[in-house]
């Protein structure tokens, strides 16, 4: 048997494999709820924190961190990710509490019950689905099918492969929702962060753990002003870029809400945390750092290549399986989440108060999943496609942060404010994106989110003649209005 073959074998067994253990797993389940929203968007309520740590963590590691940090090829990346404690810290220990309080089902329930407007509600859940089927989905599966691609030294066309992705994870989103998502997330990801270890002290030891002749721009962990993260940028936007991701994210919020209590929510929340700090910032950069070393400046294509390079052809096949499963775990949570707010926050607010959500469920996934396949040759050109998501984010995770700190933090804050400064922000970024960028885009994301908040209570006070009142507002918000 080839090596090439050896690979697409152990592939494609270990594939079917997780697959008929994520279908044993979740028919052995019990907790199946009679209402449809909760039994799809929320597995019933009954994830336990293992299946909420798994989900947490497999969502957010995918082949765009894996690829696009290691693209980058220097440790300064790990910030990314060590930062992320704050955020998980945050949505434990304060947005969680919130959101359980109030029986959310998405975040932007949460403004709604704030502000008592199904509006603001709808306004928010746009941008999130503009963020998710424009960026987050065809990004996953053009870095997906890059990696795999990379690594098998294929000649099937890029589009084929994450294509192939896409269909995939809109099946377990079709037929299983958020449950087996959540069972497939944790499954995967005992072997994605195994292998994504092993990989690590592989490429370590293929440059004999000598990391001289490196360029100590790429060892540093102090960027400089020319860096993707000038160090003063930890002290401004990043912590907020962390609040966003972690804590109003429908995606990432969604598994920890689908817990039975508040505490098991938390215990998920936290054990996630562990895994990254433990795990989670080595395996993104420090394969990509050897790799310069060996092969020099490969971009994206890094983290394939010294896959490949390092690994034996059985244990090559089997990362390249569980790599698979972490594209489609990313995938089909995003999907899970855009579906979610599409039918909570969209369609039952203005369309129909109680569709047939399992035939919804079914359409709005297969068309945000044949969107996202159209997108990825717009990514396809992309320098570095860790910067871009970054960069990209702004456009929508500060102006929507803006509207959840404004009803959290204030009183007497009309939702027109809050619209209205929303509008602005995702205007103002856009100008720093494309047409002026005076500092660094992460700078500029604190900028836009301060900008947000003095608009917002300029006009909740000068236009709708409303005093803001700050005080923060962690309790049980009044029964939504019936939209202002």
């Amino acid at each position: 048997m080839t090596s090439s073959t050896t690979q697409w074998a152990v592939f494609a067994a270990l594939t079917a494999l997780m697959a008929l253990a994520t279908w044993w797993q979740v028919s052995r389940m019990g907790g199946r709820s009679a209402d449809s929203n909760s039994e799809y968007f929320l597995a019933g309520r009954n994830l336990t924190w293992p299946f909420i740590a798994g989900s947490i963590t497999l969502t957010n590691l995918s082949t765009d961190q894996l690829v696009g940090m290691n693209g980058n090829q220097m440790l300064l990346l790990a910030w990314w990710e060590l930062s992320a404690l704050a955020g998980l810290a945050m949505l434990g220990l304060v947005f969680l509490p919130i959101y359980f309080r109030n029986n959310c089902t998405t975040t932007t329930e949460l403004l709604e019950r704030k502000y008592g407007s199904k509006h603001l509600r709808a306004v928010v859940s746009l941008l999130f689905l503009l963020g998710n089927v424009f960026i987050y989905l065809p990004i996953m599966a053009y870095t997906g099918a890059l990696f795999l691609k990379t690594m098998f030294a294929t000649d099937l066309p890029l589009m084929a492969i994450a294509a192939g992705l896409a269909v995939v994870g809109a099946a377990y989103t079709i037929l299983g929702g958020l449950r087996a998502v959540a069972v497939y997330d944790t499954l995967s990801g005992v072997g994605v962060l195994g292998m994504a270890a092993a990989v690590a002290v592989l490429a370590m030891a293929a440059i004999g753990f000598d990391f001289t002749g490196i360029p100590p721009d790429r060892l540093t962990m102090l960027g400089g002003p020319d860096s993707p993260i000038p160090w003063p940028t930890l002290l401004t936007g990043m912590i907020f870029i962390q609040m966003f991701y972690w804590s109003t994210n429908q995606t990432i919020t969604q598994r920890a809400m689908a817990a039975p209590t508040l505490r098991e929510g938390q215990k998920g929340v936290l054990a996630a945390g562990i895994i990254r700090l433990l795990v989670v910032p080595a395996v993104v950069v420090i394969p990509g750092v050897c790799a310069y070393k060996l092969f020099g400046d490969l971009g994206d294509a890094t983290y394939g290549r010294i896959v490949a390079e390092v690994m034996p052809a059985w244990m090559s096949g089997a990362f390249a399986a569980f790599m698979a499963a972490a594209v489609l775990t990313s995938y089909t949570s995003v999907l899970n989440s855009s579906v979610t707010l599409y039918v909570c926050d969209l369609h039952e607010a203005f369309i129909a108060p109680k569709p047939d959500v399992k035939r919804l469920n079914t359409i709005i996934s297969l068309g945000f999943m044949a969107m996202s396949i159209m997108l990825v040759p717009v990514y396809a050109g992309a320098d570095s496609i860790i910067n871009l998501v970054q960069q990209l984010n702004g456009l929508l995770s500060m102006p929507i942060l803006s509207a959840f700190i404004l009803g959290l933090a204030f009183r007497n804050v009309d939702a027109r404010a809050a619209m209205a400064a929303v509008g602005f922000g995702v205007a103002l970024y856009a100008v720093f994106t494309f047409v002026w960028t005076p500092i660094h885009y992460i700078h500029l994301m604190l900028v836009t989110l301060v900008a947000c908040l003095v608009v917002g209570l300029l006009i909740n006070r000068l236009v709708l003649g409303r005093r803001a009142e700050f005080g923060l507002a962690f309790g049980r918000a009044r029964t939504a209005a019936a939209g202002r």
